[in-house]
C-alpha cells in the first residue's frame, strides 16, 4: 500500500473515531438533560410552544411601532428581522431534508423520553434557529444589555427546552443557534448593501 493511500485511510478512521465519540458525548449530555418525567414538563413545553408566536409577533411589533412613531430607520429594522426569520426558516428546512438525521426519540427510545410532539427531522433545530434569529436581529437594533440579554436569555432557553423535552440533539440546537444568528447578520448586511445601492440611483 502506497504512503499516500495509507495516509487516506488514517484520516478515514479518525474522521469515523471522532464522529462516533461525538456522536456518543452528544447522546450522553441529552441523556442528562432529558431526564425523568417531572413537575417542570409542562413548564417547557409552554415555552417551547410560544417560540413560533413570539418570533414571528418581533418584526410584526417592530413595523407597528415604527408606523406609530413615524420611524423609518425601526421600520428598516423590521424588515431587517423579518428577513432574518425567512433565512434561518429557509436554511432550516433546506437542512432538515438534506441531512434528514432521526429525532433522538425515534433512534434511542430505550435511552430518550419524548416529552413533546416533534415531526420531521431533526438537525438542526427549527426552534432555536428562528429564536436566535430574532433575538440577534434585536441585538443589532437595539444595542441596550437590557434588551440583549432577556432576548438571547429567551433564545437559549427555547433551544434547552427542545433538548429537555427529547426533540433535539444538542449539536441540533449549536446548529440551530449558529444558523438564526448567521441569518440574522446576513439579512442586516443584505439590507445596507440594498440600501446603499439605492441611494447610488
Amino acid at each position: 500500500i502506497s504512503n499516500g493511500l495509507k495516509i487516506r485511510l488514517a484520516i478515514i478512521f479518525l474522521l469515523f473515531t471522532f464522529s462516533a465519540h461525538s456522536q456518543s458525548a452528544d447522546l450522553r449530555l441529552l441523556e442528562n438533560i432529558n431526564g425523568p418525567v417531572t413537575g417542570n414538563d409542562h413548564f417547557w413545553r409552554t415555552l417551547s410552544a410560544s417560540a413560533f408566536f413570539i418570533d414571528a409577533s418581533t418584526p410584526l411589533i417592530m413595523y407597528a411601532t415604527a408606523t406609530w412613531q413615524d420611524n423609518h430607520e425601526l421600520k428598516i429594522h423590521a424588515l431587517e428581522t423579518a428577513g432574518a426569520l425567512l433565512i434561518a426558516g429557509g436554511i432550516t428546512f433546506t437542512a432538515k431534508n438534506i441531512i434528514k438525521r432521526p429525532r433522538p426519540f425515534e433512534s434511542y427510545p430505550e435511552l430518550i423520553i419524548k416529552k413533546d410532539k416533534g415531526g420531521g427531522y431533526s438537525f438542526p433545530s427549527g426552534h432555536t434557529s428562528m429564536s436566535f434569529a430574532a433575538a440577534t436581529s434585536i441585538s443589532l437594533t437595539c444595542k441596550r444589555w437590557y434588551v440583549t440579554v432577556p432576548a438571547f436569555t429567551y433564545a437559549a432557553a427555547v433551544g434547552y427546552s427542545r433538548m429537555y423535552l427529547g426533540v433535539h440533539y444538542p449539536s441540533d440546537v449549536l446548529a440551530g443557534a449558529l444558523t438564526g444568528c448567521g441569518s440574522a447578520y446576513l439579512s442586516f448586511h443584505l439590507q445596507k448593501w440594498l440600501l446603499r445601492k439605492e441611494a447610488k440611483r
